[in-house]
């Protein structure tokens, strides 16, 4: 039934949202009766909530995530450097980690004007077609790399890349520059520039910039981005560092 439960939970990946029942049963593949007792259940767990004839995410499934020890610490140690980065840009900050072939995003900020993004803290999109995807894809091994083009490469907006051998010179630029640049590749109108965030010889994340598309100068943005990202990469090691030597 734990396996059946999470197929319930899965239908609400990638951007939430409210279904009714039948609805839940048709993408969870289940039978209606089934499906109705395990919304039931997961209602009276706090895992799901239900508002008159549809379901949505509980309010449990948020405070458990952000417990998360590899995120939280890595978000709390990240969070000065997203708030700095803020403030000398003004435009919207991200960070995110990898999970398979996608970027999760860990934290978001942005100002009164925010932009229309697919993004969203928790939210999943493709490493191919964002600016922190590409950065963590340029950096976590060959191996990686060479998997995510040898699948049909997915298209967010008519700008996504979906050519492998352009794709795999942005990425040896990328290994060059330290910089991944995203121009209306995830959403129309929008630019981005990323660089990774090291704790060793692969990125465990990677923050951005985004801008409208009409004030995207990369040249002012990119020192800002570079500085947050090698300042967080710093802290991050340095408390490795720390650690391992406590344990000798």
């Amino acid at each position: 039934m734990l396996d059946k439960a999470v197929l319930v939970l899965d239908v609400f990946r990638p951007d939430g949202g409210s279904f009714r029942l039948t609805e839940i049963a048709s993408r969870a593949g289940l039978a209606k009766t089934t499906a109705f007792r395990l919304c039931a259940d997961l209602v009276r767990l706090g895992l799901l909530e239900r508002q008159g004839e549809v379901y949505r995410l509980g309010g449990k499934l948020f405070e458990l995530g952000s417990l998360v020890p590899r995120r939280h610490d890595l978000r709390e140690t990240a969070l000065p450097f997203l708030q700095d980065l803020f403030e000398a840009t003004h435009e919207t900050v991200h960070l995110g980690v990898r999970e398979g072939h996608e970027v999760v995003y860990v934290e978001r900020i942005h100002g009164h004007d925010a932009l229309a993004l697919p993004s969203r803290i928790g939210g999943r999109l493709p490493l191919s077609c964002t600016g922190v995807g590409k950065a963590l894809l340029a950096f976590s091994g060959e191996e990686l790399t060479e998997e995510v083009l040898a699948r049909p490469l997915p298209r967010l907006t008519p700008h996504s890349e979906t050519d492998p051998a352009r794709l795999r010179t942005a990425i040896e630029q990328i290994q060059v520059s330290g910089l991944a640049y995203e121009e209306q590749e995830a959403a129309v109108g929008v630019s981005c520039i990323a660089s990774p965030v090291f704790d060793g010889p692969t990125a465990v994340a990677a923050l951005s910039v985004a801008v409208p598309r009409a004030r995207f100068r990369p040249a002012q943005l990119a020192p800002a981005v570079r500085t947050a990202a090698l300042g967080l990469s710093r802290v991050l090691r340095s408390g490795r560092d720390t650690a391992e030597g406590n344990r000798h």
